[in-house]
C-alpha cells in the first residue's frame, strides 16, 4: 500500500482541511492558540467537534481559555462551561491537571504521565500545538486501514500503526496534520 497515493486520493476528493493550528488571523485574541489546541484535544475525547467548539466558546466568553484561568476557576463553574463536550466531570479534572502542568515544551512521555491523557490525545497535542512530526491514530485510521485490506494493521497496537505511517511517509508535520484531517473527512462522508 502506497500511503502517499492514499493521501493524494483523499486530498483530491476532499481538498485541504486546514485543521489546527489556527491559521494566521483566526486565533482568538488574547489567548495562546497552543493552549486552545491542548484544551480542544482533551475536550474532543469521545465527543463530536461541534460540541467541543461550544465548550471552547464558553471558556473564551468567560475569559477562561488559558492555564492560569482554568487552574483558578471554581471546578463547578468549569464543568458548566465545558458541559457541551460531555464527560464534563472527567474533562474538568483533566483540564485542571493540564493547567497546573508545565507544558511549555512537552514530551510524549510527560503528556502520557498526566491522568486522562492517552496516546491519541498526547500525539494530537504534539502534532497540532507543538508542530512535532508525529502521526495521530484514531478509530477512523483503523477503519481506513481495514478498507485498504490491512486488517493486520487495523487491529494492531496504536504505536504499531503510528510507526507504520511515520516510516512510510515523509517526516513532515504539515503532511501528518492534513492526512489525519483527510482521514476524518473521509470517515464522516462514508
Amino acid at each position: 500500500m502506497e500511503l502517499m497515493a492514499v493521501y493524494e486520493n483523499l486530498y483530491d476528493r476532499f481538498g485541504p482541511q486546514h485543521w489546527w493550528p489556527k491559521h494566521e488571523g483566526s486565533a482568538r485574541p488574547g489567548f495562546d492558540p497552543r493552549f486552545e489546541v491542548m484544551v480542544g484535544a482533551i475536550l474532543t475525547q469521545n465527543t463530536a467537534w461541534t460540541n467541543v467548539e461550544k465548550a471552547i466558546a464558553n471558556l473564551y466568553a468567560a475569559d477562561c481559555l488559558d492555564a492560569k484561568a482554568i487552574a483558578s476557576v471554581d471546578g463547578s463553574r468549569l464543568k458548566d462551561m465545558i458541559r457541551p463536550a460531555g464527560y464534563f466531570n472527567q474533562k474538568a479534572k483533566k483540564l485542571k491537571i493540564l493547567a497546573s502542568a508545565d507544558v511549555v515544551e512537552p514530551t510524549r512521555r510527560s503528556l502520557l504521565s498526566m491522568w486522562g491523557i492517552g496516546r491519541e490525545t498526547a500525539d494530537s497535542i504534539l502534532l497540532y500545538a507543538f508542530n512535532e512530526p508525529i502521526f495521530v491514530v484514531d478509530a477512523y485510521t483503523r477503519r481506513l486501514l481495514a478498507l485498504l485490506g490491512r486488517h493486520d494493521l487495523a487491529e494492531a497496537d496504536y504505536d504499531v500503526i503510528r510507526n507504520f505511517f511515520e516510516l512510510n511517509l515523509p517526516r513532515d508535520t504539515n503532511l501528518y496534520n492534513e492526512f489525519h484531517a483527510l482521514i476524518v473527512a473521509w470517515a464522516k462522508a462514508a
